[in-house]
């Protein structure tokens, strides 16, 4: 079967790598760089589901003054690129980490979006998604669009293209919700940012899930670090946790999962294996700067040692 697949990523960035024994703020930090590449949080899904062997259309916004990066990539993963081109600079984000894994960000702003932009987007993109099995929309909102214009889009996606996987945070996050999207993949603060109170123990975490289930999100997985991944719909609880491992880099490791739950569920996999197969794809990513799969069959080893817990 020939799956329709897409990312749309509205805001991409470069990403500038770096590792910094410990960062000494007020100081000067001598940093390793370990690669400047071109990148954003639904791309990075698209690097994962290309390397799975998955035909992907690429969209969202580039800047004007820098799209060459992105150009070489979409041609070397061979995906459809449907990115729309505005006037500036796609922004870089540098990600520095540390020696003790911790991952600092600097995220700078790039481009704005004016009125028109949106609209041509809007328009264009309703009529290509029309042909989409599943849509993974990731990452933050560029400057210049509004966060309810942002929802009456994903309600709209939403009529053409229901299975919507959905990847964000703070008001984007919370304005994405109001769609109702098909699977979201928030991490446990940002849970807790959307139920407004603390998450102490997994089964806070779990009721919280729930109540996303209830107000109609079908499935609501919770990165939960180190300690792994929590999918809870309405008839299912399903617990991941990965192996110990040796960490490089978390950049993209999120990313990487919800390139695995997509392709999982695409493969009309069960949800237990779904998640299996998507948290072995993140514990695999975290060992390796950069996003991506080199070894298929180390995610098949990696399988057996993700420990699966009913819940």
């Amino acid at each position: 079967m020939a799956y329709r697949v897409t990312t749309i990523t509205l805001n991409p960035a470069y990403d500038l790598l770096g590792f910094c024994p410990k960062v000494e703020l007020g100081e000067v930090n001598l940093v390793q760089t370990n690669a400047l590449l071109p990148a954003g949080k639904g791309i990075n899904v698209a690097k994962v589901l290309s390397d799975l062997d998955m035909p992907i259309t690429v969209g969202g916004f580039l800047g004007k003054e820098n799209r060459d990066g992105y150009n070489l990539l979409f041609k070397s993963l061979g995906v459809v690129d449907k990115f729309q081109t505005i006037k500036g600079q796609t922004r870089i984000n540098v990600k520095l980490t540390e020696q003790n894994s911790e991952v600092t960000d600097l995220n700078f702003s790039g481009f704005n979006i004016s009125d028109q932009d949106w609209q041509n987007f809007v328009k264009s993109s309703l009529e290509w998604l029309k042909e989409m099995d599943m849509v993974a929309i990731s990452g933050s909102l560029p400057a210049g669009l509004s966060l309810d214009n942002f929802t009456q889009w994903m309600k709209q996606v939403k009529t053409i293209c229901p299975k919507i996987v959905f990847d964000s945070s703070r008001d984007a996050l919370v304005a994405g919700l109001k769609a109702k999207p098909w699977l979201i993949k928030p991490n446990d603060k940002e849970l807790e940012m959307w139920v407004g109170r603390k998450l102490s123990t997994l089964n806070e975490i779990k009721a919280a899930a729930k109540e996303l289930v209830n107000e109609g999100v079908e499935n609501v997985i919770i990165s939960l670090g180190s300690k792994g991944a929590l999918w809870v719909t309405k008839n299912e609880v399903w617990l991941a946790k990965p192996p110990k491992s040796k960490v490089v880099s978390t950049v993209g490791a999120g990313d990487s999962m919800v390139a695995g739950l997509m392709y999982g569920l695409l493969t009309n996999q069960s949800i237990k294996d779904t998640l299996v197969f998507a948290s072995s794809v993140a514990t695999l990513s975290v060992g390796q700067a950069g996003v991506g799969i080199s070894d298929r069959q180390a995610v098949t080893n990696m399988l057996d040692k993700i420990e699966i817990i009913a819940g």
